[in-house]
């Protein structure tokens, strides 16, 4: 599909096109951010039509990857459609998550976390060596204000385990050529695994553009000065 310019006055259904071009992982399953009311507990659990439902449902004690009664729900225009408005049809919060490992082990983008103090130094440095060996790279602050998110997209899937190498040896060159940059806020490389675990589907992180940390100024994409685009 030829996108040409996306802006604010693009239809919905052609904004959405083109976050899915981008973000493209597995759309046999997605994941949903949940969040108890009693605990305050947070996390993400494959988006399930039989979640809870009682007596097929056995959560916590069978885990979702075990569970021979799941029935998986795809990543949908419309899941996309209600990840970036904030909620679903219920008015229920929404936020999707998607595990970019395919079957097949391969990725259609590397994502890298970075998560400490000093992140904005260290991911402006890994971003310099990016420049450096011409690889066009987009930086996310996450969802709490408190790190960063690197996404690096492939025209065509890639083997996982060469993606990740890929992200490595930017890693290892950044402290080679910035020693006075630990890195210490390098967290870790979406995908997680060169190998898909079996029954699983890998680690998933968490979709940008989220509609209430979007209001925050959190969850957007972000130029050299750390400034919304």
């Amino acid at each position: 599909m030829d996108f040409g310019l996306v802006d604010r006055t693009s239809s919905p259904e052609t904004k959405i096109a083109l976050f899915r071009s981008l973000f493209r992982g597995r759309e046999d399953v997605y994941a949903r951010r949940f969040e108890s009311r009693s605990t305050g507990k947070s996390g993400y659990a494959p988006a399930c039509a039989n979640e809870w439902v009682r007596g097929v449902c056995e959560k916590p004690r069978i885990k979702c990857a075990a569970c021979p009664h799941r029935r998986l729900l795809p990543l949908t225009d419309d899941v996309i459609r209600w990840h970036l408005s904030g909620c679903d049809p219920a008015g229920e919060p929404f936020v999707a998550g998607v595990y970019p490992l395919f079957p097949d082990e391969t990725c259609a983008f590397l994502a890298v976390d970075f998560d400490k103090a000093d992140w904005c130094e260290d991911v402006k440095a890994f971003l310099e060596i990016c420049r450096r060996v011409h690889l066009p790279a987009a930086l996310e602050r996450s969802r709490s204000g408190r790190g960063g998110h690197l996404w690096l997209f492939f025209e065509e899937a890639l083997p996982a385990a060469l993606a990740r190498r890929l992200g490595s040896c930017l890693l290892t060159e950044t402290m080679e050529r910035r020693p006075d940059v630990g890195l210490d806020s390098y967290d870790r490389l979406f995908p997680n695994q060169d190998i898909l675990p079996q029954g699983g589907f890998g680690n998933l992180i968490a979709l940008p553009l989220q509609k209430g940390p979007r209001e925050q100024g959190n969850s957007v994409f972000v130029d050299d000065l750390l400034e919304p685009w």
